[in-house]
């Protein structure tokens, strides 16, 4: 178990670099196709991959550097003190002492869902948050096995991962929307013809801008098939480390079945930082779950493998059918 946790930190650090290149190499190939495109003109295609490089390696610094603060802020989350939630405290420290990590900062959101996440960019850096919601509505074993599923993902270095997902796709989205709306008004284009037309480059110019229209629309697509690459693989690892973390494999699927099973909503959640969240914090039955993909496994099949690890067997039919769809 140990050697598939070290493996999982390794290839999330790669993953992180990975994605992003991938971002990088998207928006650069979408800035040159734009100033070709629009101008025929390969200087001004080179100049908008330029701005648009330039516009992706400072979000990923941004995003490295303060992404955290971003989404503690959107979040609505405050710090709080051992003073004011000493259970929470102590529980975090103690599992933080297990899991051989520096305590991080703990922070609350005033909202009666039940659900916790936790971002940052290393260990060293990290930062946790529930809502009261959560601390209200579960015992201590049951708390016990969310915090050490969020604290997994902060040994695993997920949150790395996590919070580039959750910053980065948003630059394509919006660079992509700005395209868009400027051709579709008249800012771009407008039957220019550059010299390349009168040599009979105009054939190239019309494809490259159909490359960039055709880039830009499947921008916001390709932005979510990223933010899905947060893999599913690390929510079951994150709940086997929980186990590991706490022993109690019970604690964590009883939290797993109230939460599913909570109708409450959680305000503050969006789709950016959905998939940050314990559990998927947009429930199915809510008007804004329309046309998102699942960003979490489905909570039978984690509860399943939690049976699993313990030797017990799946949840009977009744109780899948009970839980099935809820998340």
């Amino acid at each position: 178990m140990a050697g598939t946790f070290y493996s999982q930190i390794a290839a999330n650090r790669r993953n992180s670099f990975f994605l992003m290149l991938v971002l990088i190499l998207f928006l650069a190939v979408l800035g040159f196709a734009i100033g070709y495109g629009t101008t025929g003109q390969t200087g001004a295609g080179l100049g908008w991959l330029g701005i648009f490089g330039i516009i992706a390696i400072v979000s990923s610094l941004a995003s490295y550097y303060t992404g955290d603060k971003v989404v503690l802020g959107v979040s609505k989350a405050r710090p709080v003190t051992a003073a004011e939630q000493p259970q929470l405290i102590n529980v975090v420290t103690e599992l933080a002492l297990a899991a051989a990590i520096p305590m991080p900062a703990v922070y609350l959101i005033d909202d009666s869902a039940p659900n916790a996440f936790a971002t940052g960019r290393d260990p060293r850096h990290a930062s946790i948050a529930v809502t009261t919601g959560l601390l209200e509505k579960l015992d201590r074993e049951e708390l016990q096995g969310v915090i050490g599923h969020e604290l997994s993902h902060v040994r695993n270095y997920d949150i790395r991962y996590s919070l580039l997902v959750g910053v980065l796709v948003g630059t394509v989205a919006l660079l992509a929307d700005f395209f868009l709306r400027f051709t579709f008004w008249g800012g771009f284009g407008g039957g220019r013809r550059s010299s390349n037309d009168r040599d009979g480059g105009g054939g190239l110019q019309v494809i490259v801008f159909v490359l960039a229209l055709v880039l830009a629309i499947v921008a916001p697509f390709f932005a979510r098939l990223v933010q899905l690459a947060v893999s599913r693989q690390r929510e079951y690892l994150a709940d086997a480390s929980s186990v590991e973390l706490t022993r109690n494999p019970q604690g964590l699927e009883r939290a797993l079945a109230a939460i599913s099973e909570d109708r409450e909503v959680l305000e503050v959640a969006n789709r950016a930082t959905q998939h940050l969240y314990f559990t998927n914090p947009i429930k199915k039955f809510e008007e804004r779950s329309k046309g998102l993909f699942s960003t979490h496994p489905p909570i039978v099949d984690r509860i399943n493998r939690l049976r699993a690890l313990s030797g017990e067997t799946p949840l009977a039919s009744t109780v899948e059918a009970e839980l099935a769809g809820l998340d």
